[in-house]
């Protein structure tokens, strides 16, 4: 594995060249045992799942989850639960594509593409990037705003000061990131286990919850909803991420190592997205046991929700946990911005910048339209913002889920590694259902704003 050639003295940015690795500061920096069994070389290679979790579970999840909960109760978590398996598919085609052909998605577009189209789909990600940032942005300033009562501008503010703790984090060891994000995820799976308790939800209406409903097809507005759980589900920048950040593993170069690593690296985003869907699920069950047939059908907004969960809950520990919950969601899903961030730009571009800077350029991008929102149209108005934040997600959604199935299909790419007859078929229908349901989601957000 080549070893970084940038060193801290260098320049702000510096061509690279195209047989540059992704992420060469940390690329190959984790050992992975030869000889080893197999629970020993499973923990060397968990980790990068549990990052991509984090984009399933940040606080663009939530008002959707919780508005479904509260109008239609259980219903929807058939729709939680196929999101989930979609995004498994398609973070497991993320970690082949790394792990066989060497190369992230963003490095995988600019060798097929021409300049033209690397351009155009490097800027559809970037903001995509600043979408999902601006999402974290506003989900960290609720968050600090319900749990010590700071206002919405202040909190705004307060949240570019992570950049610190995430480029710290990185320059010292990978594993440290992946600890913390580990770590947050299990914040924030305690904050809804006890939510879970306290709202004591009827688990045989649960269990049916996770059968499909034909009322999907006859109510339009459950539709929209469901829509909306799976555009705010499946998240862009998690595919250039994953495809990166399997490589941080020293597998061998040999064709049996590769495959050992796919099947590693595919075990574990499986396990670590089993989190994410515990997390959605529980959002969606807290918020129909609490309002579903209460007469708050109509929450959607996370402030109401945190407000009324104490008073009926009769504990004010549900409020509390429910907006810790919040808080470490938008600074896990931080961590992960910063990376797919650094790993867009230099692989669409084949330019590298300094994290440091980088970061501060994505973080401006989300807190400039988030502070002009919350000064001049009131802190009611950073749930619309939200919604737009998940809008602009789904529109750029297909334009990173064609490449990649394409990229994964690809044999003189991927070698033995590519993917087969049975999985393309699956995942091309996937992918033109992805497209379809985004594109009837942004036509009927924008039809609503008129």
């Amino acid at each position: 594995m080549a070893p970084s050639p940038f060193s801290d003295d260098g320049p702000l940015t510096r061509h690279v060249a195209s047989t540059e690795v992704s992420l060469p500061e940390v690329h190959g920096s984790v050992a992975v045992p030869t000889g080893a069994g197999f629970w020993r070389k499973l923990f060397a290679f968990a980790g990068p799942g549990y990052l991509v979790a984090v984009g399933y579970m940040d606080p663009g999840n939530w008002a959707t989850d919780i508005a479904g909960g509260a109008r239609y109760g259980y219903a929807l978590l058939s729709v939680v639960f196929a999101s989930n398996l979609l995004a498994i598919l398609l973070q497991s085609l993320a970690a082949r594509l790394g792990i066989a052909s060497g190369r992230d998605l963003a490095q995988a577009c600019r060798d097929r593409f021409s300049r033209r189209t690397t351009l155009l789909l490097w800027g559809l990600a970037e903001i995509a990037i600043a979408a999902t940032d601006l999402a974290e942005v506003i989900g960290s300033a609720i968050a600090l705003n319900l749990l010590f009562g700071l206002p919405m501008v202040v909190g705004v503010c307060l949240t570019s000061l992570d950049v610190l703790i995430v480029l710290y984090l990185q320059h010292h060891k990978f594993r440290y990131v992946e600890g913390l994000v580990v770590l947050l995820i299990a914040g924030i799976g305690a904050a809804f286990a006890a939510e879970l308790f306290f709202s004591k939800p009827d688990l045989a209406a649960v269990a049916r919850g996770f059968l499909p409903t034909s009322q999907l097809f006859t109510d339009r507005e459950m539709l929209y909803l469901a829509v909306g759980i799976v555009g705010a589900t499946v998240m862009p920048h998690n595919l250039y991420l994953h495809s990166s950040i399997v490589q941080t593993r020293k597998y061998g170069d040999s064709k049996e190592s590769r495959r050992e690593a796919v099947s590693f690296a595919v075990l574990d985003s499986t396990v670590a997205l089993s989190s994410a869907l515990f997390i959605n699920g529980a959002i969606l069950v807290v918020s129909a046991a609490a309002f579903h047939g209460t007469g708050y059908e109509g929450v959607a907004d996370i402030s109401d929700a945190y407000k009324l969960l104490a008073p009926l809950l009769g504990t004010t520990l549900a409020s509390t946990f429910f907006a810790l919950g919040l808080l470490f969601s938008g600074q896990n899903a931080t961590l992960t911005g910063t990376l797919a961030g650094q790993i867009v730009m230099e692989g669409f571009l084949n330019l590298r910048m300094r994290p440091w800077l980088r970061r501060l350029l994505t973080r401006g991008v989300a807190i400039v339209p988030a502070l002009i929102t919350v000064a001049f149209y009131g802190e009611r108005a950073s749930g619309s913002l939200l919604i737009f934040s998940q809008v602009i997600l789904s529109l750029q959604l297909p334009f990173a889920v064609i490449p990649l199935i394409l990229f994964a299909s690809d044999r003189r790419r991927m070698g033995q590694l590519a993917i087969g007859r049975w999985t393309k078929a699956i995942a091309w229908p996937c992918a033109a259902l992805i497209t379809v349901l985004n594109v009837w989601l942004l036509w009927q957000t924008v039809i609503g704003w008129f």
